[in-house]
């Protein structure tokens, strides 16, 4: 067969892609007439798990998951901005590891609204300004993002998605290494390039700024700066890559949460995310811990931070692999709380397996 007939069928099978992607978009305009009338959310979480579940599970190949995890994310990123236009709030501005993190889960249909702080993430949902939020919860090399989780204490929004990025970092300059005398980052990307750093750059100040995108934007505009962020900074504020993938560790992974007003429906793979702070007695830990023993419940994270308000108080930041409206995953919850001072489920998601 020749270049020219095989192009042809090439161009004939687009053609029925695109035909199928519109029938489908009709019947997802049917489906959000029909939520909207059930006061229903535009974005479903359990929904998107089990259409991307569906999707890998037909694909045969020779297209690997991931890529057609792609373009299905971006399909549902249409179909969505079809039933109404999401807002979604990310710590900004463009080009932060947040960003790509939400762009990872909603695609490139939807709204962006770039936040100055964690704070103002919080509030732009909160006040109804954003219907969706994403935040950083933790690092796997650094921990549980103090910021966002003292937040979650008293915060309305519930967590109802979560997002796991590999993060990789890049020095970003318009010099070479040797004319490095500044470096400007996040404080927590410091702390996962500091063996990098310790090594490459001894004598380099070190300069802690809100974004890595704000780093890149003062090292673009003064001589002998460099930033610390994602390679794709480095076009955006007219950069080189001097070295990637600097990170301490090479999977180097960063989770998010998916903040709205409701949690996600069971999938039967799912997590519930929990903070609470024990009564003052001999054997607290001991006693709230037990309950995920006696009802085959798995704890998949467990951190301690201190109270923000009150001294010498610390709360616990607990993931465990169920959905509250699992009977033994309800009836353990139920156990803990008689255990707690205080004690709140932040949310239920889909659990991220990518």
């Amino acid at each position: 067969m020749s270049l020219e007939e095989l192009r042809k069928q090439v161009d004939e099978l687009d053609a029925r892609i695109v035909q199928l992607i519109n029938q489908r978009a009709k019947i997802v305009r049917q489906i959000g007439r029909l939520k909207a009338g059930g006061n229903e959310s535009v974005y479903t979480p359990h929904r998107e798990q089990a259409v991307y579940a569906n999707v890998t599970g037909a694909n045969a190949g020779p297209v690997s998951d991931e890529a057609m995890r792609a373009v299905f994310r971006e399909i549902m990123s249409g179909c969505i901005a079809l039933e109404k236009p999401l807002k979604i709030a990310y710590l900004g501005p463009p080009g932060t590891f947040t960003h790509w993190a939400a762009r990872s889960k909603f695609g490139d249909s939807v709204q962006y609204v770039p936040a100055a702080s964690l704070e103002e993430v919080f509030e732009e949902v909160e006040r109804k300004r954003a219907d969706y939020g994403v935040v950083p919860i933790e690092n796997s090399t650094e921990g549980g993002i103090r910021e966002t989780l003292a937040r979650l204490i008293d915060s309305p929004l519930q967590v109802c998605a979560e997002i796991v990025l590999e993060i990789h970092h890049s020095l970003l300059a318009n010099c070479v290494l040797d004319e490095v005398r500044k470096v400007y980052s996040k404080g927590t990307v410091f702390g996962q390039v500091r063996r990098w750093l310790r090594t490459h750059l001894p004598r380099a100040e070190t300069v802690e700024v809100s974004s890595t995108s704000r780093a890149a934007e003062l090292a673009a505009g003064e001589p002998g700066a460099a930033a610390i962020g994602h390679a794709e900074l480095a076009a955006a504020y007219g950069l080189n890559v001097l070295f990637d993938h600097i990170e301490d560790y090479a999977h180097n992974v960063t989770r998010f949460f998916v903040l709205g007003d409701h949690v996600s429906d069971a999938t039967g793979d799912d997590k519930t995310a929990i903070l609470c702070s024990v009564k003052d007695k001999v054997g607290a830990l001991h006693d709230l811990l037990a309950a995920f023993k006696d009802h085959g419940i798995n704890m998949t994270k467990i951190e301690s931070f201190p109270s923000p308000t009150t001294a010498w108080q610390y709360y616990f930041f607990i993931d465990l692999q169920g959905h509250p409206d699992d009977d033994g995953t309800r009836k353990a919850l139920d156990a803990m709380r008689q255990e707690c001072e205080s004690f709140k489920i932040l949310g239920a998601f889909p659990r991220c397996n990518t």
